[in-house]
């Protein structure tokens, strides 16, 4: 077998060569794009091979739940992109974040994680995980005076999910990772928005990068799946050990289907930046807009920590309309182009109101406490023309003047 991306030569490949490149091993056909392995299980040469591979003794296929060629290319490749050592791909986001939790903590350890995380996460850790006897408290993603107050001597892993989802919020991650290791804690970070285009944890000090494939990997909105890249030896083994055993797996057309979109990731989350922080601009100047949530902006509280942490500042633009939920309501109800749907991450710009959907199965306690007020819109830009977004928009804006 071939393998397409060479790294023996003089220098490292760049990451956009990596984004199309890596993860690629041509089969015996010698196929230009990469093959979809749809099947089950893999044939043995010898009653000896078998029971080898399951000995883990000799590497290669065994079973599609935990070994799948078209899996592990998607890995390799997101591996490469994040500068990790092993990858675990997953059946979705959250199966990726609860893949992680059971596998590395215990009845007893204890959570730190960000308020301003998304809605599914809190619920997992509040309504789930607690069952199980492991603790979670909640403090301001930014304030790592409230990282540093809420540790515990039982305190084993800190989550955060920079940029947050919906206001944008960003915490310091080489200065979180410093807190969480100086505590003998792991640092996990949710990278969905950023994805490695624009943002890179492990190499500002987090221990594991977790993604909803779902979003910005695909970049098409066709298949749900989430991964979890961090080392050998917690990822490679502890998280894929769970993943062997209880089965959260992705399958290999829906692996096919990410590895093929991170070959435009770079490209695309290029243009998402671009036409998101132009679109904030004219928002944060319309008079039935009260505040634009947006890293790109110079009123984001941590504008000089986003340009100094990413390359750029992502596709998510969330804004406050003045009059509440009804004006909100009637911003998205009046658009006729951009996609009224809680996904994100899409070619196609996806507008929702996420007080009553992505947080709305949390209290209203917690919507407080995360900043999700009733005017709250939440815009996903994609690649269309920015003007027709803006036109798209200003049908409702323009309505509430």
């Amino acid at each position: 077998m071939s393998h397409p991306l060479d790294t023996s030569g003089s220098r490292d490949p760049g990451f956009d060569t990596l984004a199309i490149r890596a993860g690629q091993t041509r089969t015996a056909e010698q196929e230009h794009s990469d093959p979809i392995f749809a099947t089950s299980s893999f044939v043995f040469a010898s009653a000896a091979e078998a029971a080898a591979r399951f000995a883990g003794e000799t590497p290669g296929n065994i079973y599609a739940r935990f070994t799948n060629p078209t899996v592990r290319a998607f890995q390799d490749r997101l591996a490469a992109l994040e500068g990790g050592e092993a990858c675990v791909a997953t059946a979705s986001g959250m199966s990726a974040i609860l893949s992680t939790c059971l596998s590395l903590l215990r009845a007893g350890d204890h959570i730190i994680s960000s308020r301003s995380v998304f809605g599914s996460t809190t619920n997992l850790f509040s309504n789930y995980l607690t069952r199980f006897g492991i603790e979670v408290s909640y403090v301001p993603l930014s304030d790592l005076e409230a990282w540093a107050r809420a540790l515990r001597p039982n305190t084993r892993m800190l989550f955060a999910e920079t940029p947050s989802n919906p206001l944008t919020e960003l915490v310091d991650i080489r200065a979180l990772a410093e807190l969480a290791h100086t505590h003998d804690c792991l640092l996990a970070v949710d990278n969905c928005f950023c994805t490695p285009v624009l943002q890179r944890p492990l190499s500002l000090g987090a221990d594991l990068v977790i993604h909803s494939a779902t979003k910005y990997l695909d970049g098409q909105g066709r298949c749900v799946g989430g991964a979890v890249v961090g080392d050998g030896e917690r990822v490679g083994k502890e998280i894929f050990g769970f993943l062997r055993t209880a089965g959260p797996t992705m399958s290999p057309f829906n692996a096919w289907v990410f590895h093929k979109g991170l070959e435009t990731l770079p490209l695309r989350m290029r243009a998402h930046s671009a036409s998101a922080l132009t679109l904030a601009h004219w928002l944060e100047k319309h008079p039935a807009v009260e505040k634009v949530h947006y890293p790109g902006l110079a009123s984001h509280p941590q504008h000089a920590l986003a340009a100094r942490q990413q390359a750029a500042f992502g596709g998510i633009v969330a804004f406050e309309v003045k009059g509440g939920r009804e004006a909100a309501w009637r911003v998205i109800d009046s658009t006729r182009m951009l996609s009224i749907t809680a996904n994100l991450g899409d070619a196609k710009t996806t507008i929702t109101h996420p007080a009553t959907t992505t947080h709305g199965r949390i209290t209203p306690e917690q919507r407080v406490e995360q900043g999700i007020r009733e005017g709250l819109v939440r815009m996903a830009v994609g690649l269309e023309d920015p003007a027709d977004i803006q036109a798209d928009l200003s049908r409702g804006l323009d309505s509430l003047c």
